[in-house]
């Protein structure tokens, strides 16, 4: 019952979070520093390992299904599995997590430390809402970098799992006949579902990470304890929010 109680209780302070942060969406203007910084945190460092990631997840998919789909003589049809299932759902889904375990625990650990060493309490002291400083501009740029990063994550895993079809030497479909497949299957709309999802992933990552940091209570300690249970429930939130975001898009 206690463990029902908390889990209302952080769903209801998120959600007041959310509600005071997007009261100062018009003094965003003059948060434009800000913003350009966090965009630069969330996009362009986490950029490289997306690529990387990206890249061999396309090569395994398109490794792993070639193998299944040359047995029943439909390895034609790779690049359309392999460019369905970066778009629609393995994109957005890795570059959720990435953006959970990095930059979710580096949101969560310099809020809670702010807190416990009373920064937050001495932005209060001046009048500054921490929700218009701390949170808002992060919000708004994930909202700006999740489609970004979600798009190049497709296209390293399209072109990753290319060069694996035209390269194996049990597969041998050349780039030509693979990106034919993709084009002819995928339609625009399973492309902006993906984008959408990455968008509602990120928004959700960020705003959790964002309440845990600034309701962590304590010491040096609970700063770590609240890093550990901003990125587990961030991990738990995505999948949760795929299903119902998947079942609202199908």
């Amino acid at each position: 019952m206690n463990q029902i109680k908390l889990v209302l209780g952080n769903i209801g302070g998120t959600i007041l979070l959310l509600v005071r942060s997007l009261k100062y969406i018009p003094t965003l203007p003059r948060q434009f520093p800000r913003f350009i910084e966090q965009c630069y945190f969330i996009g362009y460092t986490t950029l490289p390992i997306v690529t990387i990631l990206s890249f061999f997840i396309g090569s395994v998919l398109a490794l792993q299904s070639g193998y299944s789909m040359e047995n029943f003589g439909a390895k034609q049809f790779i690049g359309t599995l392999v460019g369905l299932s970066m778009a629609r759902e393995l994109g957005p889904m890795m570059v959720s997590i990435l953006l959970a375990g990095r930059v979710g625990s580096a949101i969560t650990a310099e809020l809670a430390s702010m807190k416990v060493y009373q920064e937050v309490d001495a932005l209060e002291t001046m009048s500054i809402p921490p929700e218009r400083m701390l949170v808002l501009p992060r919000l708004a740029a994930v909202l700006v970098m999740m489609p970004v990063l979600a798009i190049i994550a497709n296209l390293c895993g399209w072109y990753g799992g290319a060069i694996v079809c035209q390269y194996t030497h049990f597969i041998s479909v050349d780039s030509e006949a693979y990106f034919a497949a993709l084009k002819h299957f995928m339609k625009p709309q399973d492309i902006v579902d993906g984008l959408l999802k990455a968008e509602v992933f990120g928004f959700a990552i960020v705003l959790v990470c964002c309440y845990t940091g600034l309701n962590t209570r304590g010491g040096p300690r609970e700063i770590g304890a609240s890093v550990t249970k901003a990125v587990v429930t961030s991990l738990i939130l995505i999948l949760v929010l795929d299903y119902f975001v998947t079942k609202i898009l199908l």
